[in-house]
């Protein structure tokens, strides 16, 4: 609003030379009596018509409306005449002239008679980069009330974008169903308008699958609109929200790959690298990377930040192109935002280039904004990246600029100073058995902070806002438990809404906690219906990994399963965890549920995983194969790396007589895997059955991710798989490895 009254004050000063005669317009208007005297007024005087008069002519309308009685009101007349059209035109374009409190009343008053005028309203004042002041409130408030009436797509998805940093979580919800509703019920979509419903969905940080669904089918439907421009921003969009969908992607790809040969400047060329690298193939990423060696040196800044991100992404290891990315970077690297040189120092990094010269210039440049910046994320982003520069030590700068917004920064601030200052210490020699030196004493200041912020948490959504990208050891091994006292005292406040970011965040801690899970699978049962179909999988993976079964377990599964039972017509082209899972329950069925006679054929996808996979033995293995052929008389009597039937791998096998004693392996040559497959009662000993009473016995060592975080309590694939090695014939012995 301040900006708006800048722009107001200089448009005053300009219009101190007006005529009298401009006056005398402002008075005729305001003696006028009818709408047609206005009109009459506003046609004759098109070109003298200021902010003012535009204004008092708006109110004029409207106010010899509100004198009539409902039968007698012509609001279409007046929306329709001309020169209402030519007062909607004028206030667009004298927006920025208009002081506050005229801004409000033509906001109103334009609202009673044009709803689109309304969303073209809001786009100025978004063009103005006004985005969360009480003008935009006052909008968002009018599209509440009216919101019911809204049936253009292009009305709603405007006003949804303009007002999405202003809205409630109520409101929010509202908004949605409503694009939902019109996605469905409207003939025909137009592109641009499901663009900016998912637009909305990034604004407010929410993946909402059922929206993004509908509006992917637009896009689908629309093929003639996937040129390059819409298919980067798209990208852009469903990458921020973490949303793949498989058929679009198959689409884009193809339409991309077309475009190779006529992408021939740095501009096109960027945006095809960056939207076609991470998924091309290796025949078009060496395409694509000839392309960039010989385009390099004609990027601008931008076009080079861009590529260096891509080639982190597509994990690019040519190290021509590397180095002279890293030679452009250099050139440019004084022009870079601070969140720039953060995305630069990840990706050069993680491409393992090798030039001192940057790194120091870069290190410069980081330290320069850290001591100057006063915004928690960006001195958290700063301080993070730095931490990742080689031969980074601690430094007092930047402790003392961390410790002194400390009381200021949410969860996932905190998690990435911790997360640098673990990572200097550790580096820093002469710190290493300091529990006294600052980076260790900062560190229990972070503890302390971390434990404080969540006792005072009140919010689960925005709990789960800050805990959305935290990860690592000093989260896990300081905060989790807390964490966890947290969620379950908010944990009514877990609703359909946000039941799948939660699940995904509970199966990250590892952490077993039965109200939670128990929360999670009543608002399940209670609001199935509110959850995409694709969801299931979310909701239900908590239950398998921590293997738990709630209160009322068969209503709550079975209520998931008939969700998506009538959503599975899969796609062609599956990911490989779809068909994971797909393996996965092929093999429980055949091994648990043998009655249904369900053939295995899962036989092909096996051996290809198992033909990628690494077949040799480490040193840990070698050295317990030669403790159990100690102790059971010979490495004759063991086997390590056995591959069984349906594919389990297990550390060691060894095979008992009736008497309890060991029985050699004919030819260790010889692995389970070209074996013909045997069951519980068709046992083979190399090509021989086994002796009558023998047993097969399989020996697991298990670690700490084998269990729930705060228990001793088995995890579901590794319960089901000791129970699937039973039913297979073997004795499990599970040996716990405790590190």
């Amino acid at each position: 609003m301040l900006c708006l009254r800048n722009i107001y004050a200089f448009a005053l000063r300009r219009c101190q030379f007006r005529t009298l005669s401009s006056d005398m317009l402002l008075s005729q208007l305001n003696s006028c009596t009818t709408e047609d005297q206005v009109f009459d007024l506003v046609g004759k005087n098109k070109a003298k018509l200021s902010e003012k008069h535009v204004g008092s002519a708006i109110n004029l309308l409207w106010k010899f409306q509100k004198e009539k009685s409902e039968l007698l009101r012509s609001i279409d007349y007046v929306k329709n005449h001309s020169q209402f059209l030519t007062l909607r035109i004028l206030a667009e374009n004298k927006i920025e002239f208009m002081d506050n409190d005229l801004l409000v009343d033509t906001l109103y008053n334009v609202l009673r008679f044009s709803l689109p005028t309304l969303s073209k309203f809001a786009m100025c004042l978004n063009e103005q980069q006004i985005y969360a002041s009480p003008l935009t409130g006052k909008i968002a408030d009018i599209v509440n009330m009216n919101l019911d009436s809204i049936q253009d797509t292009r009305v709603l998805s405007v006003l949804m974008i303009n007002i999405s940093g202003v809205i409630s979580q109520s409101f929010r919800e509202r908004l949605i169903q409503k694009a939902e509703l019109l996605l469905e019920t409207v003939n025909f979509i137009h592109f641009n308008h499901a663009r900016r419903m998912v637009q909305f969905l990034r604004n407010v940080r929410l993946t909402y699958r059922p929206l993004l669904e509908k509006c992917n089918k637009v896009f689908l439907e629309n093929p003639s609109q996937l040129d390059l421009e819409n298919i980067s921003l798209i990208l852009g969009l469903y990458q921020s929200l973490q949303f793949n969908n498989t058929e679009f992607r198959l689409v884009i790809k193809q339409k991309l790959t077309e475009t190779i040969d006529d992408c021939n400047n740095p501009v096109s060329f960027t945006k095809l690298f960056a939207a076609l690298g991470p998924m091309a193939g290796p025949e078009v990423r060496e395409r694509l990377i000839a392309t960039a060696l010989l385009m390099v040196e004609e990027f601008n800044c931008h076009q080079a930040l861009v590529v260096v991100e891509t080639m982190e992404e597509m994990e690019c290891r040519n190290s021509h192109l590397i180095q002279k990315i890293a030679s452009l970077l250099h050139k440019y690297l004084d022009k870079y935002k601070p969140v720039e040189l953060a995305k630069i120092t990840q990706a050069l990094v993680l491409l393992h280039c090798q030039n001192a010269e940057l790194y120091t210039k870069l290190r410069r440049l980081v330290v320069g904004y850290l001591q100057v910046n006063v915004v928690p994320s960006d001195i958290s982003m700063l301080t993070r990246v730095l931490s990742m520069l080689p031969s980074s030590q601690v430094d007092e700068v930047v402790i003392n600029r961390v410790d002194a917004i400390l009381p200021q920064c949410n969860l996932s601030d905190l998690n990435a100073f911790a997360t640098a200052l673990v990572r200097w210490v550790r580096h820093d020699q002469s710190h290493q058995q300091s529990t006294s030196g600052p980076g260790a004493k900062l560190l229990q200041k972070l503890s302390n902070c971390g434990h404080q912020r969540l006792q005072k948490a009140s919010d689960m959504d925005l709990l789960l806002e800050e805990l959305r990208y935290i990860s690592g050891e000093w989260f896990e091994e300081i905060l989790v438990e807390e964490t966890m006292n947290t969620c379950q005292r908010l944990m009514d406040q877990i609703t359909w809404m946000n039941v799948l970011e939660f699940s995904s965040f509970f199966v990250k801690t590892n952490y077993r906690s039965t109200p939670l899970l128990d929360r999670i699978a009543s608002v399940a049962v209670q609001h199935i219906s509110k959850i995409h179909p694709s969801g299931t999988y979310t909701i239900l993976l908590p239950f398998t990994i921590m293997n738990y079964d709630p209160p009322q377990s068969e209503e709550f599964f079975e209520t998931c399963i008939q969700h998506f039972s009538s959503h599975l017509a899969l796609p062609d082209t599956l990911n490989w965890r779809v068909r994971l899972r797909l393996m996965e329950l092929n093999r429980a069925v055949c091994l648990e549920c043998p009655e249904f006679q369900i053939p295995w054929f899962h036989e092909r996808y096996c051996q290809q995983i198992q033909r990628k996979g690494n077949g040799s033995t480490n040193t840990a293995q070698q050295q317990i194969h030669r403790m159990l052929g100690e102790i059971l008389g010979g490495s004759q009597y063991a086997k390590v790396s056995v591959l069984t039937p349906y594919y389990y791998g297990i550390d060691f096998e060894c095979i008992l007589d009736k008497n309890k004693k060991p029985l050699p392996y004919m030819d260790q040559s010889i692995v389970l895997a070209d074996l013909v497959q045997w069951g519980p009662d068709i046992q083979l000993l190399g090509k021989k059955g086994l002796p009558p009473g023998a047993q097969r016995i399989a020996v697991e060592f298990l670690d700490s991710k084998a269990f729930c975080k705060n228990s001793y309590h088995l995890k579901g694939d590794t319960a089901m798989k000791k129970r699937h090695l039973e039913i297979l014939g073997y004795q499990v012995v599970q040996v716990y490895a405790e590190r």
